[in-house]
């Protein structure tokens, strides 16, 4: 299976890269190809919400968006990676989701398998309810079959994390796929 990870933390060494290279690890010795995208690094510039794209392309905008456009037409997976940011994704990979927009249609019709990655200093229970309700709208949305999601309860630093469970946790969730 080609899965593509959409890596969307500003910091390359922290907790989220922590849990993509444990999810890669695993889904590799599976048989499988992941390929990560730093969508952080990208020039993916927000919706305008003009509908120019009729809900299938081509966008408007001529930025890095149509790499990620290609990429996930042509993957079998999308692993959306992003640390907790005021309780949703960051900002980089919302811009990245709300540009699906413009390949909506190509996206329903893949059905494509999905997970969540993702990690937070804070660890009372409600911490991920907003992220995870954002995430299965979405699986829900785009017809996407959720494989499963990581939420990293108290991964506020790199050592944090590393001493946690999640990094096993994301290893066996690309292990099993």
């Amino acid at each position: 299976m080609k899965i593509t990870v959409l890596f969307a933390s500003p910091n390359k060494k922290g907790s989220t890269a922590i849990l993509v290279d444990s999810f890669k690890r695993g889904a590799e010795e599976g048989d499988h190809t992941v390929e990560v995208l730093d969508v952080c690094k990208m020039n993916v510039h927000p919706c305008i919400g003009c509908i120019r794209c009729g809900y299938e392309g081509p966008c408007v905008q001529k930025d890095d968006n149509e790499i990620i456009r290609n990429m996930l037409l042509d993957t079998d997976m999308v692993v959306f990676a992003t640390p907790l940011y005021y309780y949703g994704m960051s900002a980089q990979l919302k811009t990245v989701v709300d540009r699906f927009c413009a390949y909506n249609s190509s996206l329903n019709s893949r059905h494509l398998k999905s997970a969540l990655l993702t990690v937070a200093w804070n660890a009372d229970d409600w911490t991920f309810d907003a992220l995870e309700a954002h995430y299965k709208t979405l699986v829900r949305y785009i017809n996407f079959k959720d494989m499963g999601m990581v939420l990293g309860y108290g991964c506020g630093s790199p050592s944090m994390t590393r001493r946690s469970g999640y990094p096993e946790k994301a290893y066996q969730l690309g292990r099993k796929l």
